[in-house]
């Protein structure tokens, strides 16, 4: 129980005020651990985001299959995919490793965020495929790149309403997808 504590107060932190938030003293303030407690459970701010990527990523990746998974046809799926990714925005658990993703990480934190979008992004590519790309996979990287950048603009408080922005990424990546 203390762990998952741990877990949603980095959570809070990271979606309040970025990664410099998320220090062990902010952490024991917010589970009323002391200090060296939060210790006992995370050796370091790299060893809590590559926890909360083991524990936060495939529950956004489930959302986003469950929302391809209802769809109708390839060009309904790649939809869904963006329309998704870019709902879960709002979700603290996204703010976070939005937030997380922007930081100075050591190479394990790293290549696990790197490894957890790799899964998300290979859930495009079979649909990619049956509209006739040749290079599915790649197009699923590009796609990737629009859906990223739809998100950077939605968490900086662009000007445009998040709906824009999303009406927006969608109708990019529908007919940029066309071979």
């Amino acid at each position: 129980m203390q762990r998952a504590a741990l877990l949603d107060a980095a959570r809070s932190l990271l979606s309040e005020g970025g990664t410099e938030a998320l220090t062990f003293p902010a952490l024991a303030e917010r589970t009323g651990l002391a200090r060296s407690s939060v210790y006992e459970y995370f050796r370091s701010r790299a060893a809590v985001v590559e926890e909360l990527c083991e524990v936060d990523f495939p529950v956004w990746a489930a959302e986003v299959e469950t929302a391809m998974a209802t769809a109708d046809g390839a060009g309904a799926k790649i939809e869904a995919y963006v329309r998704k990714q870019l709902e879960l925005v709002g979700d603290r658990r996204h703010r976070a490793v939005v937030a997380i993703s922007a930081s100075e990480l050591d190479a394990g934190a790293r290549e696990k965020i790197r490894a957890a979008h790799g899964g998300l992004v290979a859930m495009i590519v079979e649909a990619l495929g049956e509209l006739g790309h040749d290079q599915p996979r790649l197009a699923a990287m590009l796609l990737q790149g629009v859906v990223d950048a739809a998100v950077r603009r939605i968490e900086l408080g662009a000007a445009e309403h998040p709906e824009t922005i999303t009406e927006a990424a969608v109708a990019m990546t529908l007919r940029g997808i066309q071979p």
